[in-house]
């Protein structure tokens, strides 16, 4: 039995639910918050604190959860490090690659694991995705069109935190768009360059809620992403083009490997053998359900379908690529080197 303190009520408890729904594998012993009344109601039976240092010095704990403003990110996660205790981060896992490097400083003097939270890869359509692509179906890719287009209003930003480059330390880019940004990584492979113009035309925040980028990726392979939070609606969408198929999801927000998903052959004579692959995959877990799985394996030793700390990285130097771009308006060649002038954070001066 794997235990664990989440840190944060907010996104928290969807994190609890999910360790529920998976109590074979982990309990849950502290939750810490500063609002105590919301921590209290999502399980009075919980030990609640507004210390973190009651979850760091706690021997019984084998995780640490940290479901904290951004800004809290970094700092939370090295002193658990410290503190011997494995850990699991809410995006972003850092808000700087010179951070980045600090957390990977840190896990290795520690030894204990470190798991980026990226829900959105876990549910039937990525997981049918994986196995097309593995078994040679999908082939090379080819293009592909995001879509982030979710509403945002005053109501969100009334936490103090949110919108502004001291607190939230992004905007759609960072907080939002950084889901379907891993996506297409995780399937289409590294990007090699990338141009981005970003703005704020919804909200009056500091942060950008619009923006437009274009990818060129490691494999040849180009693509699209169209970010707002001023939609009428909450809608994720991917099409993933690649050599022998057509993959187009649904439109469900914050789970995007559900729903009525569309995967179409080239060449139609391999279309049942694409329809055997998507049918056979749709009992897989999804979101959260599927990525506490996939730590709970590795931690057992059995490693291989969770997100490393070294996605999370990539999903940082991704997002300091299009701050970069965004602020240059030039094209911008990763990998990020740490001469680069936003290695130590893209908070516009």
């Amino acid at each position: 039995m794997i235990t664990v303190a989440i840190l944060g009520a907010g996104i928290g408890a969807q994190h609890l639910e999910a360790y529920r729904a998976l109590s074979h594998m982990f309990e849950v012993r502290i939750l810490v918050d500063h609002d105590t009344e919301r921590a209290r109601d999502l399980d009075p039976a919980l030990h609640i604190s507004t210390e973190i240092n009651d979850a760091l010095n706690d021997p019984e704990i084998d995780v640490v959860d940290i479901c904290l403003p951004p800004h809290l990110h970094v700092s939370t996660a090295i002193d658990a490090l410290a503190a011997g205790k494995h850990v699991i981060c809410e995006k972003p896992i850092a808000t700087s690659l010179a951070d980045i490097e600090r957390l990977r400083a840190a896990i290795k003097e520690s030894r204990a694991q470190y798991f980026p939270v990226f829900q959105y890869r876990f549910g039937p359509a990525f997981s049918a995705l994986k196995r097309l692509i593995s078994c040679g179906l999908a082939g090379n890719p080819q293009v592909a069109s995001l879509e982030t287009h979710w509403s945002r209003d005053g109501a969100y930003y009334a936490v103090p935190w949110r919108g502004t480059w001291t607190g939230e330390q992004g905007g759609a880019v960072l907080g939002h768009a950084i889901h379907i940004h891993d996506l297409l990584t995780h399937f289409m492979g590294p990007v090699r360059s990338l141009t981005a113009s970003t703005a704020t035309r919804v909200n009056p925040i500091e942060t950008e809620d619009c923006a437009a980028i274009a990818f060129d990726l490691t494999s040849g392979a180009l693509a699209t992403s169209s970010i707002t939070l001023g939609a009428a609606s909450d809608e994720t969408r991917l099409r993933l083009v690649f050599e022998g198929l057509t993959a187009t999801s649904s439109t469900i927000p914050y789970a995007p490997a559900t729903g009525q998903w569309s995967f179409v052959a080239r060449d139609a004579k391999q279309q049942p053998d694409i329809d055997q692959i998507v049918f056979d995959a749709r009992d897989a877990k999804v979101g959260y359900l599927g990525a506490f799985e996939a730590i709970a394996d590795a931690l057992s030793g059995d490693a291989g379908g969770e997100v490393t700390f070294e996605d999370g990285a990539a999903s940082i130097e991704l997002v300091t690529a299009i701050y970069a771009a965004a602020q240059s308006g030039e094209r911008v060649t990763l990998p990020i080197a740490q001469s680069h002038k936003l290695f130590g954070g893209w908070r516009p001066i």
